[in-house]
């Protein structure tokens, strides 16, 4: 009789055995997903940089390219006060750097 209750002891040791590294496999596993995902959300946002780089430097050299005739186009006013309505006031804005110091 002293002999059977060791024997079940150690079926309940390999019971809690299997189910931990049930649960440790089950952990790894959930660890794995999420770096796959993490790996796949990385790989789609570099390969949507990359076609926006592209895009915009197909788009520059475009627009360099074009010919500026619309600002030809314009023909410059005539008259007495042909000088002063053709100078437009302009506004320009220089940024400050401000430094905040800490007390």
């Amino acid at each position: 009789m002293t002999t059977a209750t060791p024997l079940t002891n150690n079926t309940q040791l390999s019971v809690n055995v299997t189910t931990k590294s049930q649960e440790q496999s089950l952990y790894q596993s959930s660890g794995a997903i999420v770096a796959a995902i993490v790996v796949g959300v990385i790989i789609i946002f570099t390969v949507v940089l990359l076609i926006l780089k592209t895009y915009n430097r197909h788009m520059r050299v475009q627009r360099e390219l074009q010919p500026k005739a619309s600002k030809l186009a314009v023909p410059p006013p005539l008259g007495h006060n042909s000088h002063s309505l053709s100078q437009q006031p302009t506004v320009t804005f220089i940024p400050v750097d401000i430094h905040m110091q800490s007390r």
